[in-house]
Protein backbone atom coordinates (compact mmCIF):
# COMPACT_ATOMS: atom_id res chain seq x y z
CA UNK A 1 0.00 0.00 0.00
CA UNK A 2 1.17 3.61 -0.55
CA UNK A 3 -0.28 7.07 0.17
CA UNK A 4 -0.23 9.71 -2.63
CA UNK A 5 -1.75 12.95 -1.76
CA UNK A 6 -3.30 11.76 0.95
CA UNK A 7 -5.23 9.03 -0.67
CA UNK A 8 -4.20 5.35 0.19
CA UNK A 9 -3.90 2.98 -2.94
CA UNK A 10 -3.39 -0.51 -2.56
CA UNK A 11 -1.63 -2.53 -5.47
CA UNK A 12 -2.49 -5.85 -5.75
CA UNK A 13 -1.42 -8.42 -8.44
CA UNK A 14 -4.20 -9.28 -11.24
CA UNK A 15 -3.98 -13.42 -11.29
CA UNK A 16 -4.69 -13.49 -15.44
CA UNK A 17 -3.66 -10.18 -17.14
CA UNK A 18 -6.10 -9.03 -19.91
CA UNK A 19 -4.26 -10.40 -23.02
CA UNK A 20 -5.01 -7.35 -25.13
CA UNK A 21 -3.46 -5.48 -22.63
CA UNK A 22 0.08 -7.02 -24.04
CA UNK A 23 -0.49 -5.25 -27.16
CA UNK A 24 -2.03 -1.58 -25.78
CA UNK A 25 0.30 -1.67 -23.04
CA UNK A 26 3.59 -1.02 -25.16
CA UNK A 27 1.80 1.03 -27.80
CA UNK A 28 0.83 3.17 -25.01
CA UNK A 29 4.23 3.23 -23.58
CA UNK A 30 5.97 4.16 -26.90
CA UNK A 31 3.45 6.84 -27.78
CA UNK A 32 3.95 8.47 -23.93
CA UNK A 33 7.73 8.67 -23.98
CA UNK A 34 7.94 10.13 -27.90
CA UNK A 35 5.55 12.67 -26.25
CA UNK A 36 7.71 13.09 -23.32
CA UNK A 37 10.57 13.19 -25.81
CA UNK A 38 9.08 15.75 -28.12
CA UNK A 39 8.31 18.34 -24.69
CA UNK A 40 12.32 18.15 -24.23
CA UNK A 41 12.77 19.04 -27.99
CA UNK A 42 10.58 21.59 -27.89
CA UNK A 43 11.87 23.17 -24.70
CA UNK A 44 15.42 23.27 -26.70
CA UNK A 45 14.12 24.82 -28.85
CA UNK A 46 13.81 22.22 -31.96
CA UNK A 47 10.22 21.45 -33.91
CA UNK A 48 10.16 17.64 -32.76
CA UNK A 49 7.63 17.31 -35.91
CA UNK A 50 10.89 17.98 -38.15
CA UNK A 51 12.79 15.83 -35.83
CA UNK A 52 10.65 12.77 -35.77
CA UNK A 53 10.01 12.98 -39.52
CA UNK A 54 14.37 13.52 -40.55
CA UNK A 55 14.45 9.86 -38.07
CA UNK A 56 12.12 7.85 -39.84
CA UNK A 57 12.88 9.22 -43.04
CA UNK A 58 16.73 8.63 -42.59
CA UNK A 59 16.09 5.07 -41.35
CA UNK A 60 13.73 3.60 -44.04
CA UNK A 61 12.98 6.50 -46.50
CA UNK A 62 15.97 5.14 -49.04
CA UNK A 63 17.87 2.08 -50.02
CA UNK A 64 21.01 3.28 -47.84
CA UNK A 65 18.64 3.63 -44.49
CA UNK A 66 17.08 0.46 -45.10
CA UNK A 67 20.79 -1.07 -45.25
CA UNK A 68 21.82 0.66 -42.45
CA UNK A 69 19.17 0.29 -39.98
CA UNK A 70 19.53 -4.08 -40.72
CA UNK A 71 23.45 -3.60 -39.95
CA UNK A 72 22.45 -1.90 -37.02
CA UNK A 73 19.82 -4.33 -36.21
CA UNK A 74 22.18 -7.33 -36.41
CA UNK A 75 23.98 -7.13 -33.49
CA UNK A 76 20.67 -5.42 -31.42
CA UNK A 77 19.04 -8.55 -32.41
CA UNK A 78 22.15 -10.93 -31.45
CA UNK A 79 22.35 -9.51 -28.14
CA UNK A 80 18.79 -9.24 -27.13
CA UNK A 81 18.53 -13.01 -27.39
CA UNK A 82 20.76 -13.39 -25.49
CA UNK A 83 20.26 -10.97 -22.85
CA UNK A 84 16.00 -12.25 -22.85
CA UNK A 85 17.63 -15.59 -22.30
CA UNK A 86 18.66 -14.65 -19.12
CA UNK A 87 16.18 -12.76 -18.03
CA UNK A 88 13.28 -15.36 -18.78
CA UNK A 89 14.84 -16.84 -15.69
CA UNK A 90 14.90 -13.84 -13.97
CA UNK A 91 18.82 -13.34 -14.13
CA UNK A 92 19.77 -9.90 -14.79
CA UNK A 93 22.39 -9.84 -16.85
CA UNK A 94 23.15 -5.94 -17.41
CA UNK A 95 26.58 -7.01 -19.09
CA UNK A 96 25.97 -7.59 -22.76
CA UNK A 97 28.33 -4.61 -23.53
CA UNK A 98 31.34 -5.88 -21.81
CA UNK A 99 30.22 -9.25 -23.31
CA UNK A 100 30.56 -8.07 -26.79
CA UNK A 101 33.69 -6.47 -26.43
CA UNK A 102 35.02 -9.43 -25.20
CA UNK A 103 33.33 -11.79 -28.00
CA UNK A 104 35.50 -8.92 -30.33
CA UNK A 105 38.68 -9.24 -28.24
CA UNK A 106 38.71 -13.19 -28.84
CA UNK A 107 37.54 -13.05 -32.70
CA UNK A 108 40.50 -10.33 -32.66
CA UNK A 109 42.87 -12.68 -31.49
CA UNK A 110 41.64 -15.89 -34.02
CA UNK A 111 41.84 -13.68 -37.03
CA UNK A 112 45.57 -11.94 -35.94
CA UNK A 113 47.31 -14.55 -34.14
CA UNK A 114 45.50 -17.72 -34.16
CA UNK A 115 48.63 -20.13 -34.22
CA UNK A 116 47.58 -22.23 -37.30
CA UNK A 117 47.35 -18.48 -39.24
CA UNK A 118 44.62 -18.26 -41.64
CA UNK A 119 42.31 -20.87 -43.76
CA UNK A 120 39.34 -22.17 -44.00
CA UNK A 121 39.08 -22.80 -40.45
CA UNK A 122 39.72 -18.82 -39.49
CA UNK A 123 35.48 -17.84 -39.43
CA UNK A 124 34.60 -20.86 -37.40
CA UNK A 125 37.52 -20.24 -35.11
CA UNK A 126 36.40 -16.77 -34.57
CA UNK A 127 32.94 -17.53 -34.11
CA UNK A 128 34.01 -20.31 -31.38
CA UNK A 129 36.63 -17.87 -29.79
CA UNK A 130 33.66 -14.82 -29.43
CA UNK A 131 30.77 -16.85 -28.05
CA UNK A 132 33.44 -18.95 -26.02
CA UNK A 133 35.11 -15.30 -24.60
CA UNK A 134 31.79 -13.59 -24.16
CA UNK A 135 30.17 -16.87 -22.21
CA UNK A 136 32.97 -17.13 -19.96
CA UNK A 137 32.87 -13.51 -18.87
CA UNK A 138 29.13 -13.94 -17.80
CA UNK A 139 30.12 -17.06 -15.76
CA UNK A 140 31.78 -14.06 -14.19
CA UNK A 141 29.30 -12.88 -12.01
CA UNK A 142 27.42 -16.28 -12.63
CA UNK A 143 29.19 -18.15 -10.71
CA UNK A 144 28.58 -16.00 -7.24
CA UNK A 145 24.94 -15.43 -8.28
CA UNK A 146 24.55 -19.44 -8.17
CA UNK A 147 26.66 -20.06 -5.40
CA UNK A 148 26.14 -17.29 -2.15
CA UNK A 149 23.31 -15.82 -4.15
CA UNK A 150 24.96 -12.53 -5.15
CA UNK A 151 23.25 -9.99 -7.09
CA UNK A 152 24.20 -10.31 -10.80
CA UNK A 153 23.16 -6.58 -11.27
CA UNK A 154 26.38 -4.71 -9.77
CA UNK A 155 28.45 -7.39 -10.92
CA UNK A 156 27.66 -7.35 -14.24
CA UNK A 157 27.26 -4.05 -14.89
CA UNK A 158 30.47 -3.68 -13.49
CA UNK A 159 32.15 -6.18 -15.73
CA UNK A 160 31.30 -3.88 -18.82
CA UNK A 161 33.57 -1.37 -17.60
CA UNK A 162 36.36 -3.80 -17.23
CA UNK A 163 35.74 -5.49 -20.65
CA UNK A 164 35.95 -1.84 -22.21
CA UNK A 165 39.04 -0.44 -20.76
CA UNK A 166 40.79 -4.10 -21.74
CA UNK A 167 40.41 -3.59 -25.25
CA UNK A 168 41.14 0.27 -24.90
CA UNK A 169 44.29 -0.54 -23.40
CA UNK A 170 45.03 -3.39 -26.39
CA UNK A 171 44.26 -1.14 -28.99
CA UNK A 172 46.51 1.67 -27.83
CA UNK A 173 49.40 -0.52 -26.84
CA UNK A 174 50.34 -4.12 -27.45
CA UNK A 175 47.78 -4.36 -30.68
CA UNK A 176 48.01 -1.18 -32.43
CA UNK A 177 48.98 -1.40 -35.69
CA UNK A 178 52.46 0.23 -36.16
CA UNK A 179 51.00 1.14 -39.78
CA UNK A 180 47.92 2.82 -38.41
CA UNK A 181 49.58 6.34 -38.05
CA UNK A 182 49.51 5.72 -34.59
CA UNK A 183 45.39 5.49 -34.85
CA UNK A 184 43.80 3.05 -31.70
CA UNK A 185 42.91 0.30 -34.06
CA UNK A 186 44.52 -2.94 -34.60
CA UNK A 187 45.43 -4.62 -38.22
CA UNK A 188 43.17 -5.25 -40.61
CA UNK A 189 42.01 -9.03 -40.67
CA UNK A 190 42.75 -11.05 -43.43
CA UNK A 191 40.39 -11.55 -45.93
CA UNK A 192 39.34 -15.26 -44.36
CA UNK A 193 38.19 -13.98 -41.34
CA UNK A 194 35.95 -11.21 -43.20
CA UNK A 195 32.06 -11.82 -42.81
CA UNK A 196 30.65 -11.86 -46.55
CA UNK A 197 28.21 -9.13 -47.17
CA UNK A 198 25.47 -9.38 -49.91
CA UNK A 199 24.79 -7.47 -52.87
CA UNK A 200 27.36 -4.99 -52.51
CA UNK A 201 25.98 -3.37 -49.24
CA UNK A 202 27.36 -3.32 -45.52
CA UNK A 203 24.81 -6.70 -44.39
CA UNK A 204 26.70 -8.94 -43.54
CA UNK A 205 26.44 -12.42 -42.66
CA UNK A 206 25.33 -11.82 -39.36
CA UNK A 207 22.40 -11.47 -40.49
CA UNK A 208 21.67 -15.25 -40.71
CA UNK A 209 23.18 -15.87 -37.70
CA UNK A 210 19.87 -13.38 -36.02
CA UNK A 211 17.67 -15.36 -37.94
CA UNK A 212 19.02 -18.43 -36.67
CA UNK A 213 19.54 -17.98 -33.18
CA UNK A 214 15.99 -16.39 -32.94
CA UNK A 215 14.55 -19.85 -34.27
CA UNK A 216 17.17 -22.27 -31.77
CA UNK A 217 16.03 -19.70 -28.96
CA UNK A 218 12.48 -19.89 -29.95
CA UNK A 219 12.82 -23.98 -29.95
CA UNK A 220 14.88 -23.70 -27.06
CA UNK A 221 12.44 -21.93 -24.61
CA UNK A 222 8.97 -23.82 -26.11
CA UNK A 223 9.75 -26.83 -26.88
CA UNK A 224 12.39 -28.56 -24.88
CA UNK A 225 12.32 -29.45 -21.79
CA UNK A 226 15.85 -27.31 -20.43
CA UNK A 227 13.52 -24.40 -21.78
CA UNK A 228 10.57 -25.96 -19.66
CA UNK A 229 12.56 -25.65 -16.11
CA UNK A 230 13.95 -22.04 -17.34
CA UNK A 231 10.35 -20.94 -17.80
CA UNK A 232 9.46 -22.55 -14.16
CA UNK A 233 12.63 -21.08 -12.59
CA UNK A 234 11.49 -17.61 -14.29
CA UNK A 235 8.22 -18.14 -12.99
CA UNK A 236 9.16 -18.67 -8.86
CA UNK A 237 12.22 -19.91 -7.96
CA UNK A 238 10.74 -22.12 -5.01
CA UNK A 239 8.67 -23.85 -7.23
CA UNK A 240 11.33 -24.65 -9.56
CA UNK A 241 12.97 -26.21 -6.33
CA UNK A 242 9.76 -28.09 -5.00
CA UNK A 243 10.15 -29.83 -8.65
CA UNK A 244 13.67 -31.01 -7.97
CA UNK A 245 14.95 -28.79 -11.10
CA UNK A 246 18.67 -27.85 -10.36
CA UNK A 247 19.29 -23.85 -10.24
CA UNK A 248 22.32 -23.23 -9.54
CA UNK A 249 23.20 -25.99 -13.12
CA UNK A 250 20.63 -23.64 -14.95
CA UNK A 251 21.79 -20.14 -13.51
CA UNK A 252 25.38 -21.27 -15.06
CA UNK A 253 24.44 -22.64 -18.55
CA UNK A 254 22.00 -19.89 -18.90
CA UNK A 255 24.06 -16.74 -18.02
CA UNK A 256 27.18 -18.52 -20.52
CA UNK A 257 24.74 -19.33 -23.27
CA UNK A 258 23.69 -15.38 -22.93
CA UNK A 259 26.94 -14.21 -22.62
CA UNK A 260 27.96 -16.25 -25.71
CA UNK A 261 25.26 -15.00 -27.78
CA UNK A 262 26.45 -11.61 -26.51
CA UNK A 263 29.84 -12.13 -27.39
CA UNK A 264 28.76 -14.01 -31.24
CA UNK A 265 27.12 -10.18 -31.57
CA UNK A 266 30.84 -8.41 -30.74
CA UNK A 267 32.36 -10.98 -32.97
CA UNK A 268 30.44 -10.15 -36.05
CA UNK A 269 30.99 -6.52 -35.40
CA UNK A 270 34.70 -6.71 -35.70
CA UNK A 271 34.65 -9.46 -38.24
CA UNK A 272 31.55 -7.74 -40.82
CA UNK A 273 31.92 -4.19 -40.27
CA UNK A 274 34.98 -2.92 -39.01
CA UNK A 275 37.31 -5.91 -40.03
CA UNK A 276 40.06 -5.02 -37.10
CA UNK A 277 39.39 -3.70 -33.34
CA UNK A 278 39.11 -0.67 -32.26
CA UNK A 279 37.63 1.30 -29.69
CA UNK A 280 33.49 1.90 -29.71
CA UNK A 281 33.35 -1.73 -31.01
CA UNK A 282 29.85 -1.54 -29.86
CA UNK A 283 27.54 1.97 -29.39
CA UNK A 284 25.96 0.75 -25.98
CA UNK A 285 24.47 -2.58 -27.88
CA UNK A 286 24.92 -4.38 -24.38
CA UNK A 287 22.16 -1.59 -22.98
CA UNK A 288 19.84 -0.85 -25.74
CA UNK A 289 19.32 -4.90 -25.84
CA UNK A 290 17.59 -4.82 -22.60
CA UNK A 291 14.79 -2.33 -23.68
CA UNK A 292 14.56 -4.29 -26.79
CA UNK A 293 14.00 -7.78 -24.89
CA UNK A 294 11.42 -5.90 -22.38
CA UNK A 295 9.76 -4.27 -25.15
CA UNK A 296 9.20 -7.42 -27.00
CA UNK A 297 8.22 -9.24 -24.01
CA UNK A 298 11.63 -11.63 -24.84
CA UNK A 299 9.19 -13.16 -27.33
CA UNK A 300 12.46 -14.15 -30.07
CA UNK A 301 10.22 -13.22 -33.11
CA UNK A 302 9.05 -9.97 -31.39
CA UNK A 303 13.15 -9.00 -30.91
CA UNK A 304 13.68 -9.19 -34.41
CA UNK A 305 11.04 -6.53 -35.17
CA UNK A 306 11.79 -4.32 -31.95
CA UNK A 307 15.39 -4.81 -33.12
CA UNK A 308 14.74 -3.27 -36.76
CA UNK A 309 12.86 0.27 -35.43
CA UNK A 310 16.00 0.42 -32.54
CA UNK A 311 18.75 -0.06 -35.84
CA UNK A 312 16.49 2.88 -37.44
CA UNK A 313 15.83 4.74 -34.00
CA UNK A 314 20.03 4.76 -33.83
CA UNK A 315 20.08 5.70 -38.61
CA UNK A 316 17.70 7.97 -37.72
CA UNK A 317 19.94 9.75 -34.56
CA UNK A 318 23.29 10.04 -36.81
CA UNK A 319 21.43 11.64 -39.66
CA UNK A 320 19.15 14.83 -37.37
CA UNK A 321 22.72 15.14 -35.82
CA UNK A 322 23.64 16.59 -38.92
CA UNK A 323 20.61 19.42 -38.04
CA UNK A 324 22.46 19.65 -35.13
CA UNK A 325 20.71 17.81 -32.97
CA UNK A 326 23.20 16.10 -29.99
CA UNK A 327 23.18 12.15 -29.72
CA UNK A 328 22.15 12.24 -26.24
CA UNK A 329 18.59 13.15 -27.65
CA UNK A 330 18.57 9.71 -29.26
CA UNK A 331 19.69 8.01 -26.00
CA UNK A 332 17.27 9.99 -24.41
CA UNK A 333 14.54 8.92 -26.09
CA UNK A 334 15.76 5.31 -25.49
CA UNK A 335 16.15 5.79 -22.06
CA UNK A 336 11.98 7.31 -22.12
CA UNK A 337 10.92 4.07 -23.88
CA UNK A 338 12.51 1.98 -21.12
CA UNK A 339 11.48 4.11 -18.20
CA UNK A 340 7.44 3.66 -19.82
CA UNK A 341 8.03 0.20 -20.99
CA UNK A 342 9.16 -0.80 -17.33
CA UNK A 343 6.47 1.57 -16.38
CA UNK A 344 3.87 -0.26 -17.83
CA UNK A 345 4.76 -3.44 -17.08
CA UNK A 346 3.21 -2.33 -13.37
CA UNK A 347 0.10 -1.82 -15.21
CA UNK A 348 0.36 -4.67 -17.26
CA UNK A 349 0.37 -7.42 -14.47
CA UNK A 350 -0.72 -4.92 -10.86
CA UNK A 351 -4.00 -3.13 -10.37
CA UNK A 352 -4.17 -0.19 -8.37
CA UNK A 353 -7.09 0.79 -6.21
CA UNK A 354 -8.00 3.23 -3.33
CA UNK A 355 -8.09 1.75 -0.36
CA UNK A 356 -10.29 2.78 2.61
CA UNK A 357 -7.86 1.34 5.25
CA UNK A 358 -5.07 3.61 5.91
CA UNK A 359 -1.51 2.24 5.76
CA UNK A 360 -1.05 2.97 9.35
CA UNK A 361 -4.20 0.76 10.32
CA UNK A 362 -2.75 -1.70 8.30
CA UNK A 363 0.56 -2.08 10.10
CA UNK A 364 -1.59 -2.02 13.53
CA UNK A 365 -3.09 -5.14 11.91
Amino acid sequence: MMKILGTSLLIEKKLTPAPISYVIVPLISVFLALSVGAVFLTLSGHNYLEIYAAMFGGAFGSRYGITETIVKAIPLTITSLGVALAFRMQLWNIGGEGQIYMGAFAATWAALFFPAGAGWWTLPCLILSGMLAGGLWALLPAIPRAIWGVNEIITTLMLNYIAISWVSYLVYGPWKDPLGYNFPLTSLFPPEAILPTLAGSRIHAGLFFGILLTLLVYVLIQHTRWGYEIRVAGESASAARYAGINGQRNILLVMFISGALCGLAGMAEVSGIAHRLQPGVSTGYGYTAIIIAWLARLNPFAIILVAFLFGGMQVGGYIVQTSGIPSSMVTMLQGLLLFFVLGGELLTYYKIRKSSVSPANQNMA
